[in-house]
């Protein structure tokens, strides 16, 4: 078969420039083959320290750090890019970026002639990639140098897209002195983000890199300003932009000089840092409005308090809603050296006075022991030594237990501390994270919830915004990438609408003074706190939108007379919320489905019973609420002349009525005869009667139970007897180790001088026949 003539002749031209063809294939290859064995020995690495940013929930910049080498180089990310900018820097530095390799052959052949011709060099071939590459790599201008810089030039294009390399040179080109990328030259310079630069800054910031050294920023605005005019000339000519743009741009002034990087919550910042100390960019919740008006707020009020020695305040605001912090406040002045401006009191350890007690209250409701119409008593009480004491040094008797939590009561608060349990309420303050408790919770007693433990701001107020969230317990969130909430329920959502309620009270003695006459005050729940000896004034408030703690006082620890919770830190407290929340349209809190109504006797705060003349309406949680009915009156058998009582042993055939009489608790009795309080008495039981009363004996309240006394013996001190007696009961008998010592009247003080040491067994017996016994232990020195 003949072949076909085209097909020979292209195997005879193949056959006669084989060695040619082999030889060009070869001159394509070699370069490919090399840069892969190049690739592969000296393989690009890009370590770059930026400055670590921390930048607020708007993303603009509250705080910065200096990067590991001492630069002010701000990680730029790709949504800061500002279009203008963009266009800007592309057109001055290198229009066909989009379209070569990481090389421009032709601006290197146009560069090499003009080099050559002049004998000196008059122009440049860098692509942005390559600039890139130096600024990685930063070598002497040599052309072997240059061989070098265009390898890891295309070894970038290799690796990253054309717009990561963009950013990579907005990252790092320099603007003079430590100030690198777009970023922090945006940011020092013209305080704002790079998106938000006009046509005039963007192309002030384009010009810089070329002469960063001669032109400074505040040094030489007049240059700069000639350098950015003639190039935005030439975006004119090349109709880059919109004339009427550009002309504004020609007329805007150049006043900007360089300030510091910007220091908004430096002990936030400080806090996040050491925190998230990997992140380049640590994009916080902060809001950066409710942040500078907190610190305007507290840095004015410190000025009027410094003049009563009171130097300190801290705050922390929650958004109940996102859980999210939007405004942290260390300290009302950081700068403040002398005071401790530097310590951070959101979360320094420190005495919680009575704001623990909500959570107390909210604790013994879910526990069925209380509802807000529950009566306590407030009066003096002993527990082991431990006696408790009031504000105000005074005791009211019987109280609400809403009144009682609205004046934050102090023993009504203990009494009710002893019947939930000490290690209860622990357990509930641990689950809040409390970390002091955490670590001591074993060495706590009652004197835990007037104080006698250590507490965060932090941990307080987050603990507050359980009460705005239906009982439910958030971690709060510090970065905008936590939006997993992990919540737990501390409390029902009944017992934390009760504490709300109760909380929201105007009408209590923490309303500040200068308050009474206000205005305008927020529509908050709040409570208040004074550390023992006034060093610690505490004032957390809530309502659906913001939980706000307030601390005031001093770092140092020193106490001021004039410190309380109610008139140092609630005016500030108030302050905040009419400013980040002024007439709040958010409705209040609703009762939960769980919550019900009922009446009950004002006399007990019990369900009311047939006798009850006095009811009000109270909200309890059915099924967990108390449902015993109200005993505030008990019916006794007197004789017609009211002079004996009877039981039902010695009742006499004929003589005798029933009345009611008020069934008065023991330690009632005894403050009612210490205030000198009348009261209608039982009359003494009938004393033929030979039955002995087991029930209701005298509760010996001094010396106190199995207590160690140390006396010293030529003093020849005493120790006072005294007891809480049954309402019927009008003598007791008091006994030393079984030795009869005085009868006495049933609330009469007595006193007997010990005359050895030892153990001592103290006896109080009754006139009803009832005996009560008690052991102590008595040192002399």
């Amino acid at each position: 078969m003949q072949q076909h003539p085209f097909k020979y002749k292209l195997q005879h031209w193949l056959l006669k420039y084989r060695s040619w063809l082999a030889g060009f294939a070869l001159v394509l290859l070699l370069p490919i083959v090399g840069f892969i064995v190049l690739n592969k020995l000296y393989p690009l690495t890009i370590t770059i320290s930026y400055s670590p940013v921390i930048t607020a929930s708007d993303g603009s910049v509250v705080n910065a750090f200096l990067s590991s080498d001492d630069k002010w180089r701000m990680q730029l990310e790709p949504d800061e890019i500002n279009p203008v900018l963009k266009k800007a820097v592309l057109l001055k530095e290198d229009r066909y970026f989009y379209y070569h390799p990481g090389v421009n052959p032709v601006a290197i052949v146009r560069a090499t002639f003009n080099n050559i011709t002049h004998r000196k060099t008059t122009s440049g071939a860098s692509t942005i990639t390559m600039q890139v590459a130096r600024l990685l790599y930063p070598q002497k201008r040599t052309y072997t140098n240059k061989l070098s810089e265009i390898f890891r030039a295309l070894q970038l294009e290799w690796n990253y897209s054309k717009n990561e390399i963009l950013q990579l040179y907005l990252n790092l080109v320099p603007f003079g002195g430590n100030i690198e990328g777009v970023k922090a030259a945006s940011v020092l310079y013209f305080q704002q983000s790079p998106r938000q630069l006009s046509l005039a800054q963007a192309v002030t910031l384009t010009v810089i890199p070329n002469k960063p050294s001669s032109l400074r920023i505040g040094k030489q605005n007049a240059r700069i300003v000639e350098f950015r005019n003639k190039w935005l000339l030439y975006y004119k000519q090349q109709q880059a932009f919109p004339e009427d743009a550009i002309q504004d741009a020609l007329n805007e002034p150049l006043e900007a000089v360089r300030l510091e990087a910007p220091k908004v919550a430096p002990h936030f910042a400080y806090r996040m840092f050491r925190k998230y100390k990997n992140q380049s960019i640590i994009k916080t919740t902060l809001n950066r409005q409710v942040q500078e008006k907190v610190e305007q707020l507290a840095y004015n009020y410190r000025q009027r308090l410094r003049y009563q020695n009171i130097h300190n305040a801290a705050v922390l605001v929650i958004n109940n809603e996102t859980k999210a912090v939007e405004a942290y406040l260390g300290s009302a002045d950081f700068t403040d050296a002398a005071h401790g401006g530097q310590v951070d009191g959101v979360r320094a350890v420190r005495s919680p006075g009575s704001t623990l007690k909500p959570f107390l209250y909210a604790a013994a409701i879910d526990k069925g022991l209380i509802t807000p119409k529950t009566i306590i008593s407030d009066v003096p009480i002993d527990y082991a030594g431990y006696r408790p004491q009031n504000y105000f040094g005074n005791y009211n008797g019987n109280v609400t237990i809403e009144h009682a939590l609205a004046t934050s009561l102090n023993v009504p608060a203990v009494k009710l501390l002893d019947q939930v349990g000490v290690h209860t309420f622990v357990k509930k303050l641990q689950q809040a994270d409390f970390s002091d408790i955490k670590l001591k919770g074993d060495q706590l007693g009652l004197s835990l919830i007037l104080g006698g433990c250590g507490v965060k701001l932090e941990e307080l107020t987050t603990l507050y915004a359980a009460f705005a969230n239906q009982g439910k317990y958030n971690p709060i969130r510090w970065l905008q990438q936590d939006t997993t909430i992990v919540s737990r329920e501390i409390f029902s959502p009944a017992s934390a609408y009760m504490i709300n309620q109760t909380l929201t009270q105007l009408l209590r003695p923490d309303l500040p003074h200068n308050a009474q006459n206000s205005a305008h005050l927020p529509k908050i729940a709040w409570k208040t706190g004074t550390s023992y000896g006034r060093k610690d004034a505490w004032s957390i408030g809530y309502n659906k939108k913001y939980t706000v703690g307030v601390w005031v006082g001093n770092f140092s620890g020193e106490g001021v007379p004039e410190l309380n919770g109610t008139d140092s830190a609630t005016p500030l407290l108030f302050d905040i919320f009419n400013a980040i929340d002024y007439n709040s349209p958010n409705n209040w809190f609703r009762p939960p489905p769980t919550i019900a109504n009922r009446t009950v006797c004002t006399e007990s705060g019990q369900p009311n019973n047939s006798f009850c003349q006095n009811l009000v309406l109270d909200t309890f949680i059915p099924g967990v609420s108390p449902v015993a009915k109200c005993t505030h009156l008990k019916k006794v058998a007197v004789s017609t002349d009211l002079k004996y009582a009877y039981c039902t042993s010695c009742l006499p055939l004929s003589g005798l009525t029933e009345k009611w009489y008020p069934n008065y608790a023991p330690e009632i009795l005894t403050y009612f005869d210490a205030e000198h309080i009348p009261y209608q008495r039982i009359p003494p039981h009938n004393p033929t009667c030979s039955r002995i009363f087991q029930e209701y004996a005298p509760v010996i309240t001094s010396p106190t139970a199995e207590m160690e006394y140390i006396l010293e013996q030529e003093e020849r001190q005493k120790l006072m007897l005294h007891c809480n007696a049954n309402n019927e009961v009008k003598q007791v008998y008091w006994y030393i180790n079984d030795t009869f010592i005085k009868s006495a009247a049933a609330n009469e003080k007595v006193f007997f001088e010990p005359q050895h040491a030892g153990k001592y067994k103290i006896s109080c017996t009754d006139d009803q026949g009832r005996n009560t016994n008690s052991y102590i232990t008595v040192q002399f020195l």
